[in-house]
């Protein structure tokens, strides 16, 4: 057999973890997770997300607590989305504008703990809006415009309460452009910019809607302005007028369904890449690992590990806290 294999036997750097692990071209750290946490109006609240298990909407005083967590854990940033009221969701979505909204309230108290924890804070309408859309309507027409006109309002009300990165979710024309020159016009340079360059109209985002409560407005989809789950090129068009108009960041979102865009745009534009693994991704491994179907622990890392392989600088993840625990131990 060595005549025919002519001494060539990759499984020598298999045998042995210390062998495996010398030898190992892609690394999980915990400087590579960014932790979606959810808010809800209260104080005390910690509400589980049905479709999300281990997942929970938390008041503002269990949020500070939360980040306090990631902060221990070594988690670099989290990323803030709220369930707002029913009652305060209008057509404007005006509630983003409020700044004493569920996401400044949570902003300014992180803040005044003096965390080493960045705070990314979501840009779209839809968590304000009465018919769930991320944008202004006219009739059945999602308003690009005037749509742009809010966002940089709501990019405003964010930093002035704190964030630090802002990432607009919302895939309208133009709108990195025209956050970036509001931040900057009013003394805003320095926070950062993670654009959702590449977000598309997708079945697994199921559960996180149910955890800001959009699964229960959203009239009609939304797919005069998330992209095609058949399109590839256009991610590369979309990542570069991003780019160009002033992202810092860009991200892949879902991700593990679009890890050949992932690729792509980290090969095309060599920026700082990162994909989103989003709830139905999330739920779905949870729910295979409860069944006894997978190890959920060993399909939860190698899920992360996937997507640094195809290029992610990080990843943001409901898993986080899992897994910077695991990696800890791991030392």
């Amino acid at each position: 057999m060595d005549e025919i294999l002519g001494g060539r036997r990759m499984r020598r750097n298999r045998r042995a973890d210390w062998s495996r692990r010398l030898v190992r071209e892609t690394v999980l750290t915990t400087n590579d997770l960014i932790w979606p946490i959810f808010v809800v109006e209260g104080a005390g609240i910690r509400q589980p997300v049905p479709s999300m298990p281990g997942v929970e909407r938390l008041s503002v005083d269990e949020a500070v607590k939360d980040a306090v967590k990631a902060e221990s854990l070594g988690i670099p940033a989290i990323a803030l989305f709220p369930y707002t009221d029913p009652a305060l969701r209008d057509p404007t979505g005006s509630e983003a504008l409020n700044p004493d909204n569920l996401v400044c309230q949570t902003c300014r108290a992180i803040k005044q703990e003096g965390l080493n924890v960045g705070l990314m804070t979501d840009v779209a309408l839809d968590p304000y809006t009465s018919h769930g859309h991320d944008g202004l309507m006219d009739g059945e027409t999602i308003l690009n415009d005037e749509t742009v006109d809010q966002l940089c309002r709501q990019a405003l009300n964010q930093v002035e309460a704190g964030a630090d990165i802002i990432g607009p979710s919302d895939m309208m024309d133009g709108r990195v452009a025209a956050i970036r020159q509001a931040m900057d016009a009013n003394n805003f340079r320095d926070v950062q910019i993670m654009s959702y360059a590449a977000k598309y109209a997708s079945a697994f985002y199921g559960p996180f809607r149910d955890a800001v409560g959009t699964n229960a407005t959203l009239i009609g989809d939304k797919r005069t302005y998330q992209m095609d789950a058949a399109n590839t090129d256009e991610a590369i068009r979309e990542a570069e007028l991003d780019i160009a108009e002033g992202a810092d960041m860009i991200m892949v979102k879902p991700g593990m369904p679009y890890l050949d865009i992932l690729w792509r745009l980290k090969d095309t534009f060599r920026m700082p890449t990162y994909a989103y693994q989003v709830s139905g991704e999330f739920a779905m491994i949870e729910a295979a690992g409860a069944n006894g179907w997978i190890d959920r622990d060993r399909a939860m890392v190698e899920s992360l590990m996937a997507f640094k392989r195809a290029g992610a600088d990080g990843i943001l993840t409901y898993f986080a806290p899992q897994v910077a625990s695991l990696l800890a131990r791991a030392l």
